[in-house]
Order: C-alpha cells, then sequence, then structure tokens
C-alpha cells in the first residue's frame, strides 16, 4: 500500500486564491489532488497545511482515509472551524483521487456507483433591472437549463438605494449604496412576477437572500414568494439565527436551501432531523471533504432533504469534480451549482467536469479524474505574485444608519 511522502500547497488563479493540495506517495508517479481553496484567507489554509497536518501524515498509509481524517480534525484539538476544515477537505480529496487511481476506478464508483447519468446544474441569472434579468434568463434556457438562479444585480440586489436618494444621517459612514430590507422585500416578489408572466412554470427558479434580512424580514420574503413556486430559496437566515427555521417551515412551503458557511455539524444536524430545510448547501471543501460529505448526506437521505453542494463564483476545478462525484453517487441529490472557468483556467485542469447543456459530467479516467499542469497554474498568476501578502476581505454592505449587513 502506498505511504505518504509528502504534502504541496500549489497557489494558482489571480493572486494566488485557488489552493490546490498534492498528496505525494512513494509509489511511481502515485499522488492525488485536492482543493483546499479560500479566497479570504488563502495563506492561513497553507500554513494548516504545512505546519499542522502535513508533519502528522507523513509516512501514514494513504488508504486508511476515515482513520486519517479524524487524526486531522482533532489534531489541534480546537475543531470545527473553517479553515481548518478546508485544510482537511483539501487533504482528504487528494486522498480519495489517490483510492481511485490505486483501484483504476473513478470516485464515485468506490462511493457506491451512478445514480444518475448526469448531474443537473443551475446557472446564474442576473442583471441590474427586470429587462436585463429576462435577457439573461433566456439565454440559460437556450442553453439548456431548468434550473436557475435570478438576482437583481448582486446579492441583496433590489434593496439597494442610491446615497442620494436615501435618508443618510450626518457624518454617515461607507461610500457605496445602502441596503433597505423593505425595498428588498417589495422588489424580490415583484421580480418573481414579471418572471412568471414571462416565462410561465416551465423553468424552475432558485434565489439567494445571501443572509441579507433579519428573521422575521426573511419568513416574510418566503411567504410572499410562495405563490411562485421556488426551487428553493436560499439562505434566507443567517447561521447565528437558524433557530428561526422552525417559525419559517411554520408559516410556509417555500423550499428552503441552507448551508454555504456551515462548518460545525451541530449547524446542519438538527435542522435536518428536524426536517426544517429542503436541500444542505454545505460547500465539499469547508465541510471537511468527500468523506465528511458523504455522512451529511446519508443524514439527509434519512429525513428526506436533498444536497446542493455550494460552489460559487470563486470556487476552482478541483473541488467542482469532488461535489460532481459525491453528485454521481449520492441518491438523494437534488441540484449542482455550477462554475464558469476560464479557457487558460480549464487547459490548465485536464479532465476538469465537462457541461453540456444544464449537465454536468465527470471524467471517466481513475479518482478525481483531475490532472494540473503546474507550469501553467503558475502562468495564471498575477505578475509579482507574493503568498505571504495578499489580503482579500469580504466587502460587506451597510444599512443607512451604517449597520453593517450580515453577509
Amino acid at each position: 500500500m502506498a505511504k505518504i511522502t509528502g504534502i504541496q500547497c500549489i497557489r494558482t488563479r489571480k493572486n494566488g486564491t485557488w489552493t490546490i493540495v498534492k498528496v505525494m506517495t512513494d509509489q511511481d508517479g502515485l499522488y492525488g489532488l485536492g482543493s483546499a481553496s479560500d479566497v479570504y484567507n488563502p495563506e492561513s489554509v497553507v500554513q494548516i497545511i504545512e505546519q499542522l497536518l502535513a508533519p502528522l501524515l507523513i509516512g501514514k498509509e494513504a488508504a486508511n482515509i476515515e482513520d486519517l481524517w479524524q487524526t486531522m480534525y482533532m489534531s489541534g484539538y480546537w475543531r470545527n472551524g473553517a479553515l481548518l476544515h478546508t485544510a482537511i477537505g483539501g487533504i482528504d480529496m487528494a486522498l480519495w483521487d489517490i483510492k481511485g487511481k490505486e483501484a483504476g476506478l473513478p470516485v464515485y464508483q468506490l462511493l457506491g456507483g451512478a445514480c444518475r447519468a448526469a448531474v443537473p446544474c443551475y446557472g446564474h441569472a442576473g442583471g441590474k433591472d427586470i429587462g436585463e434579468l429576462k435577457e439573461d434568463v433566456h439565454k440559460f434556457i437556450e442553453e439548456g437549463y431548468t434550473v436557475i438562479r435570478v438576482q437583481m444585480g448582486g446579492y441583496g440586489g433590489g434593496g439597494f438605494i442610491d446615497r442620494d436618494k436615501a435618508n443618510l444621517p450626518q457624518q454617515a459612514w461607507g461610500n457605496g449604496p445602502v441596503f433597505d430590507e423593505q425595498s428588498y422585500l417589495h422588489a424580490i416578489p415583484h421580480m418573481f412576477e414579471q418572471l412568471r408572466n414571462e416565462f410561465g412554470m416551465g423553468v424552475q427558479f432558485t434565489h439567494d437572500v445571501h443572509e441579507h434580512l433579519s428573521p422575521v424580514n426573511a419568513i416574510q420574503l418566503a411567504k410572499r414568494v410562495e405563490p411562485y413556486s421556488l426551487f428553493f430559496l436560499e439562505d434566507a437566515i443567517a447561521p447565528e439565527q437558524i433557530g428561526w427555521y422552525r417559525h419559517l417551515r411554520q408559516q410556509c412551503a417555500t423550499p428552503q436551501a441552507v448551508g454555504e458557511l456551515f462548518v460545525n455539524p451541530q449547524e446542519w444536524t438538527q435542522l435536518i432531523k428536524e426536517q426544517l430545510i429542503d436541500f444542505i448547501r454545505v460547500r465539499v471543501s469547508k465541510a471537511g471533504g468527500i468523506s465528511a460529505c458523504r455522512k451529511i448526506a446519508a443524514l439527509a437521505e434519512a429525513f428526506g432533504v436533498r444536497t446542493a453542494w455550494q460552489e460559487g463564483g470563486e470556487n476552482d476545478p478541483v473541488n467542482q469534480a469532488a461535489a460532481v462525484h459525491l453528485d454521481m453517487a449520492i441518491w438523494n441529490f437534488g441540484i449542482q451549482e455550477v462554475n464558469h472557468f476560464k479557457p487558460e483556467e480549464q487547459d490548465a485542469f485536464a479532465g476538469h467536469i465537462e457541461r453540456k447543456g444544464g449537465y454536468l459530467y465527470p471524467s471517466q479516467k481513475p479518482g478525481l479524474g483531475i490532472e494540473l499542469d503546474e507550469l501553467k497554474a503558475q502562468q495564471l498568476l498575477g505578475e509579482g505574485f507574493k503568498r505571504s501578502v495578499y489580503f482579500n476581505p469580504y466587502q460587506l454592505d451597510r444599512k443607512a444608519d451604517g449597520t453593517l449587513v450580515r453577509p
């Protein structure tokens, strides 16, 4: 059996916002790839892998994935943090990649085999006004999508007021438009009314609230959009307030998807067991990798909850591959968020997931089926990249009085 001889972190994309983990073994040419990307804290994850996890794993049997996962999980005593789980997730994916290569099988075959011919996915349509949004929806329909996320611009779009029209206090904070919950509560149901008038019921829509609302207003929004039969409403309530999902479920039947920011099992366990949500949306790397997510999916299956693993525009092709292999093997799969990569980015990741129409297709090669051209990965970095100085805080919105809005 192969033993781990080294773990390397490869930073790529502009400013090194993608971190690809390479786990090497003592078997000639046998290695695995995983995703440990964190666009806001990339170097912190690298340090966890290099200083904490790699020394623990070098010399260990790569085949013992579950034991290695538990070793990493308890390695720092404090656990269930976003950065530690991302580091664990990257290594875990790479170990499954190695196991698939040793077996000569795609990872989804190791997880029980295919439950479907391909993986349905949804695209992201947007526009600064309803006219632009309708045009974008038409494009996605023409491409073959049957489920489409719709946003009036960025997150919170439809709820922003220009500063010259807002009632601002003296010496107001910030310098951009301000977010107003009541404006959002009016705009989004009106958006769905117009979309249904235009497209009928033949296309399914999702919408991402991105936690911009207070809990009671989130419930109001879910009730107001119920007549428009959403595929799901995403992240209506912030993780800090998930107890409100009980009240939401009692008052309306709009399907709920949540979990993009979840890293702690206590965040999703009760929501699933009490059947308060319809889709669990953790990111594979943020939950701790393939090993963790197959367990989440099993718990969800027992309670009639489906998966909708989160991707996001900043995510990389390796995490997408891990998500799609899980999607192929999970019976209670619901939908997969799609990523769009530039041609030069795809060129650096041979065997990347293929999209045709509204479906994703995994490589049939062993493991995750994806290979990284390290020279091309280096070329994707911006000029003068220095891994130790990159800092990219999340850009936050504010209300008129200056109060921060949860992202």
